[in-house]
């Protein structure tokens, strides 16, 4: 059903409880909730990650034209609910070309949206809080029924991140290239999958952006 578990923050592998210690461990990041990547996508899949989740399993729903869903990853274990869960969507950019979106819904401390985004730490902290004082929002969804105002954030180049809260839980909007941001400035509404699925859903070919490699040099 997924690949095998690895740290959220690296995608390094992580070594499971033991004798020694009762949490999942990355050899660089210590205890952490160990990651999961679906191998293959379908309501099956989905309805199994949505009923353990302790957090949003975000949807854009409607769907835009000819876009589906190209990816799904959740942090946790079977021993408490689900603290992360990230959904690929890909589709035609507003500029032209293909744009990949990953939305990502995390409790504080699981740095997943930081990998993500290409980012060091866990949370957007600073970087968000300045944005909170100094400008408007820079994207709004409608997230669950709610408006919910997003702020860019400095991002690896190729991509752009944004990111917000909903239902108090992080909200990530994790786009390539980064022009296809621009996606986010259309009528973008997301539906928690927890709240039930609306209907058949539109798989694709899985992303490459949740097919996670080998850490790239002085990421933590």
């Amino acid at each position: 059903m997924s690949t095998p578990p690895c740290c959220p923050r690296c995608a390094l592998g992580v070594r499971g409880p033991d004798l020694m210690h009762s949490e999942w461990r990355c050899a660089v990041h210590g205890a952490v909730p160990p990651l999961h990547v679906a191998r293959q996508l379908g309501s099956d899949v989905l309805d199994a990650v949505r009923v353990d989740a302790g957090v949003p399993v975000w949807l854009p729903w409607p769907m835009l034209p000819d876009w589906t869903i190209t990816g799904l990853a959740w942090a946790g274990d079977d021993r408490r609910p689900i603290v992360a869960t990230a959904v690929a969507c890909t589709g035609p950019a507003p500029l032209g070309g293909v744009a990949d979106v990953v939305l990502v819904a995390e409790e504080p401390g699981v740095g997943l949206g930081s990998r993500f985004a290409g980012l060091s730490g866990l949370d957007p902290g600073e970087m968000l809080c300045d944005g909170l004082l100094n400008t408007n929002a820079h994207a709004k969804v409608v997230a669950a029924g709610h408006p919910t105002p997003l702020w860019s954030i400095e991002a690896d180049d190729d991509r752009c991140a944004y990111v917000g809260e909903a239902k108090g839980m992080w909200l990530w909007a994790i786009a390539w290239p980064a022009q296809a941001g621009y996606v986010l400035a259309e009528h973008f509404v997301l539906l928690d999958g927890r709240d039930g699925l609306p209907g058949p859903l539109p798989f694709g070919a899985l992303s490459p952006y949740l097919q996670w490699g080998p850490p790239e040099e002085g990421v933590s």
